[in-house]
């Protein structure tokens, strides 16, 4: 069984919108899970966090950036094509619950899964500041979309052309000077959830990072997606994605990323022959 793509669109350069039918996955999807897609009978399986779902039309939304094979023959599809298999929901949901004051932050391609994220804690009492970062206002998006799943939105941007000029760290740290934070979220960018866990370990603010930018095959058997989580070795796909940031240690997850950076180049030159063809 194949599953239909019912709309697809870009947000913004290169980063594409795309909603699919699919009822059973929709079912039982929580705030910060997310699914496995294949676009082709032999193509690779690529995790992406849900977006957003539509528990009465069974709409599954999943936004992704176009950067590798799969992502790029992803992008190729058209309203009305289908997927050959989606596989979901997998992962730990977000731990939602009614902490009082909750700040989620969203670097990047962070924004789409913090909308779930966001919308989840309001819903159960919870006073939301959202706080979304880009590196200029192209790649800023579903801008309406997340004001409404918070009570507050701010927006930045490091060259100033949308929201406040500089970073989401510099929002938060005039959030936790006015009041009371009790729980934030990080999502995006391994730098910047550092960054968060550092700031919000001084003021003893319960905070989780969301470590899917890590995960590769999903189910917990490629090992790449492995993370030192207060002296223990985890997985992030099966044990997570959310853990608790001020026990992640985060240098050891950005030194491993950067190993396979001259293999990474290779690949994409052998993607774009590949795509070529």
């Amino acid at each position: 069984m194949g599953y239909k793509i019912l709309s697809k669109k870009e947000l913004c350069p290169n980063q594409y919108e795309m909603v699919v039918e699919a009822p059973y996955i929709v079912r039982n999807a929580k705030a910060g899970q997310f699914i496995i897609f294949r676009v082709e009978e032999n193509g690779e399986r690529v995790p992406l966090t849900i977006a957003d779902v539509d528990k009465e039309t069974g709409a599954l939304t999943i936004v992704f950036m176009a950067v590798g094979y799969s992502t790029k023959k992803l992008a190729e599809l058209k309203e009305g094509d289908e997927l050959i298999d989606i596989v979901g929901p997998l992962g730990q949901p977000t731990h939602i619950k009614k902490y009082g004051t909750v700040v989620c932050l969203a670097g990047g391609y962070g924004a789409a899964p913090c909308y779930l994220i966001s919308k989840a804690f309001k819903d159960a009492g919870n006073k939301v500041y959202m706080i979304m970062g880009a590196r200029d206002k192209s790649l800023i998006f579903w801008e309406d979309k997340m004001r409404n799943a918070c009570t507050e939105l701010f927006i930045t941007t490091d060259n100033g052309t949308l929201g406040e000029k500089g970073f989401v760290t510099q929002v938060l740290e005039r959030i936790m000077a006015k009041e009371k934070v009790d729980y934030a979220i990080a999502v995006g960018p391994l730098p910047m959830m550092r960054a968060v866990a550092n700031m919000t370990r001084d003021k003893g603010i319960y905070t989780e990072a969301s470590m899917n930018p890590i995960m590769v095959d999903g189910t917990g058997m490629c090992g790449a997606c492995r993370l030192t989580v207060d002296g223990e070795t985890r997985f992030a796909c099966v044990d997570g994605p959310d853990f608790d940031a001020h026990k992640i240690n985060f240098d050891e997850i950005i030194n491993r990323s950067k190993i396979y950076k001259e293999e990474e180049k290779r690949c994409e030159e052998c993607n774009l022959l590949k795509l070529a063809e």
